[in-house]
């Protein structure tokens, strides 16, 4: 698993004071000596991760037909609700053309029927028949739409108007059953189911009518204009590249050298991705924290971001939530997925602006999990171990002595000491194998 820590001295730098014994050979002593100082202590937790977009939308195609107009150019802003292109479906307009025919022949009001009851089961039977096929394509249709809002908009009315004729197709059994038991004429029951197939053909035509106006593809989100959908292979999915970060890979099926996206005109099956909004108004982050790391990240901490495409440039980040379930990486270690919002970066040698990440970039963060202002702090080479407990060598009345330590931020090369050595204290920074409790410092 990727992981490392790292400590940052910002103030009050360890300051080595190198002393050396003569020997009769005049080698350096291996012994080296330094003062604990007082400075400000950051630890740092690095994990590898990938810049996310805010989110995205893939539109398709609602129905099999042609991209009658494209309105989108790719790389270009779009605002929430522009219409971005047009798709043209002649089953879906013959279909509508089909039910507004229909409400013309639909009866205006009651008549009495020639078959009686027998019949008016008959025409009831065949009514609802018809009223469920009309709803079942109504949902298909609905199905197709990719803009969550269009859809539930659309879903909704289908419940709706399914309800509706509920109502009117039991008034119309309660007036056959009425007619039967001789409470009620053939007349007034006629009356009913008139209304009834009324009510189903004028559903079926605004059903019908909101399949064709969802040809139609408009932003959902505002956001900048990506022609088809990602590209995707072995499972790799728009949804991957907005929660986990990590971009989709292969191709999308097309010829190699070949713009996949559908050109003005051409052929579109149902579900076929026509353009993708991605809303880059607020780029975040993901990063793989190790499991011993990431009880020290929570919500808040600062970091530090590097891009591989940016060399040179920084980018500020804020710790926005701390995955609860784990990922196990391929190499078989676990970890745990942090989001970040990103900030605006700038290079460090000459304070200009950086170039704006895009979804997808690879990044190295570097966490700041803890921060020791005021520490009390030694060369983490001065921490040896003795007895089972941390330990620092000290010069106490010019001999060398054995102190017990509590630690506190601790990193690769610098560490807090909590208790046990106090600031201006002479310090064994190196050789510490090669001093004797007593034995006289030089």
């Amino acid at each position: 698993m990727y992981r490392s820590r790292v400590v940052i001295v910002a103030a009050g730098l360890v300051v080595l004071l190198p002393m050396t014994a003569a020997s009769c050979d005049d080698a350096p002593d291996p012994v080296r000596l330094g003062n604990a100082q007082v400075g400000t202590v950051d630890e740092i937790v690095e994990a590898p991760g990938t810049v996310t977009a805010r989110t995205a939308a893939t539109l398709t195609a609602p129905a099999s037909g042609t991209l009658r107009e494209l309105h989108a150019e790719p790389g270009r802003r779009v605002r929430k609700g522009d219409v971005l292109a047009v798709i043209d479906s002649p089953e879906l307009t013959r279909r509508r053309d089909a039910a507004a025919e229909a409400v013309e022949r639909a009866p205006a009001g009651g008549t009495i029927s020639t078959g009686g009851t027998a019949e008016f089961a008959a025409v009831r039977k065949r009514t609802d028949r018809q009223a469920a096929d009309a709803f079942e394509q109504a949902r298909a249709a609905a199905a197709q739409i990719t803009d969550p809002q269009v859809k539930k908009t659309l879903l909704h009315q289908v419940d709706a108007a399914e309800k509706n004729y509920e109502t009117a197709s039991a008034a119309s059994a309660t007036a056959l059953r009425s007619v039967e038991r001789g409470v009620a004429s053939l007349s007034r029951a006629m009356g009913t189911l008139s209304a009834a197939q009324r009510l189903q053909a004028e559903q079926a035509y605004e059903l019908a009518d909101a399949a064709v106006d969802a040809l139609t593809l408009r932003a959902p989100v505002a956001g900048v204009v990506q022609l088809g959908g990602p590209a995707q292979s072995g499972g790799g999915s728009l949804a991957g590249l907005l929660e986990t970060g990590q971009a989709p890979t292969g191709t999308s099926g097309g010829m190699s050298g070949v713009d996949t996206a559908i050109p003005e005109g051409g052929w579109v099956a149902a579900g076929t991705p026509v353009v993708t909004v991605v809303d880059t108004g607020r780029l975040g982050l993901t990063a793989e924290v190790d499991e011993t790391d990431v009880l020290l990240v929570g919500e808040g901490v600062e970091a530090e971001v590097e891009l591989d495409a940016a060399p040179g440039a920084g980018y500020p980040a804020t710790v926005r939530a701390v995955d609860l379930l784990p990922t196990t990486s391929a190499r078989g270690g676990v970890s745990y997925r942090v989001r970040l919002d990103l900030g605006e970066g700038a290079f460090a040698d000459s304070g200009e602006a950086a170039p704006e990440p895009r979804p997808g970039m690879s990044a190295v963060i570097r966490l700041k999990v803890r921060q020791a202002a005021g520490a009390v702090t030694v060369p983490a080479s001065a921490v040896v171990t003795a007895d089972g407990h941390d330990t620092v060598w000290t010069v106490r009345d010019g001999r060398y002595t054995a102190v017990p330590v509590r630690l506190g931020v601790q990193g690769e090369d610098t560490v807090q000491i909590v208790s046990g050595v106090s600031a201006g204290e002479r310090v064994v920074v190196a050789g510490a194998d090669q001093v004797d409790a007593g034995q006289k410092a030089p």
